[in-house]
């Protein structure tokens, strides 16, 4: 069971949010991704002759891809903190807790639906989405 629980008016209200908190989420990830490769790029150069490269710009490096790592998990802790359930970042996959019938449900909503007009049994995942 989840601590809080959304209307369909309460999640519909976190949509403008959510759509930007996710555009700033696939930013860092990107912005990551790239700081990612230049850290194994300067790791590979190391291992392949070394010179030039100097632990100073490694550190620089890993410091970078832990600062973006930490600015990111912030950004999906924000999302969590409203109880909001992030499933898949790159698509842009939530789920609300709700009820239904007096159970207790998932409204459903994809990055790129002008609302949330599914809901799906709790493991039932996105293959069940059925209309609210």
């Amino acid at each position: 069971m989840h601590p809080k629980h959304f209307s369909w008016e309460n999640a519909s209200a976190e949509l403008p949010w959510l759509r930007q908190q996710l555009g700033a989420i696939n930013a860092f990830r990107q912005e990551l991704a790239g700081l990612q490769r230049r850290l194994q790029d300067l790791l590979r150069s190391i291992g392949a002759n070394g010179h030039g490269i100097s632990e100073e710009s490694i550190a620089e490096a890993r410091s970078a891809v832990d600062g973006a790592a930490s600015r990111l998990a912030r950004l999906a802790q924000e999302v969590a903190d409203r109880g909001i359930i992030l499933r898949d970042v790159e698509r842009g996959l939530i789920d609300f807790p709700a009820y239904r019938e007096g159970r207790e449900v998932y409204l459903c909503w994809l990055l790129g639906e002008d609302e949330i007009l599914y809901w799906h049994e709790l493991d039932a995942g996105y293959p069940g989405r059925q209309r609210w």
